[in-house]
């Protein structure tokens, strides 16, 4: 048996919104509503880390490789600071996990680095060489 949630995602969003509206509570699809909301955090969260990967790939990037860098390369790492720092702002119980995450995302991010630049990934340090004071600081570029 299909329901709306299936054939209709937005009608079904309506219609819980609704449900919550004229707090009709036993009404609600809550093992799905209650998918959503997680889905929605975890969105949230992979946000974060999207931006700091790229922030990371372009700052390994400045640094290993100096004769390429450029106003795109200096603009990419601006603005993803930007967005990181707007993305915590707008969730700040990810504060919390930012250091776990740095260790974690270093990695995807040495890993583009290493597809980007066709440099090999043992050039790059194993574990972060910064602080995340500095990937956030708008006046560091690694030498």
């Amino acid at each position: 048996m299909t329901t709306l949630y299936d054939d209709d995602f937005y009608g079904w969003s309506q219609e819980q919104a609704n449900l919550l509206r004229t707090k009709r509570f036993n009404e609600l699809d809550a093992e799905n509503l209650l998918e959503e909301i997680e889905a929605m955090g975890r969105s949230e969260r992979r946000e974060l880390e999207s931006r700091l990967e790229k922030l990371l790939s372009h700052l390994l990037k400045w640094q290993y490789q100096p004769s390429r860098r450029g106003k795109s390369w200096l603009l990419t790492i601006k603005e993803q600071r930007r967005k990181f720092v707007d993305c915590l702002n707008e969730n700040p119980s990810l504060r919390n996990k930012k250091e776990k995450r740095l260790i974690i995302v270093y990695q995807y991010a040495r890993l583009s680095a290493e597809k980007e630049t066709n440099l090999s990934e043992s050039v790059f340090p194993d574990q972060c060489p910064w602080t995340f004071d500095q990937i956030m600081d708008n006046e560091f570029f690694p030498e």
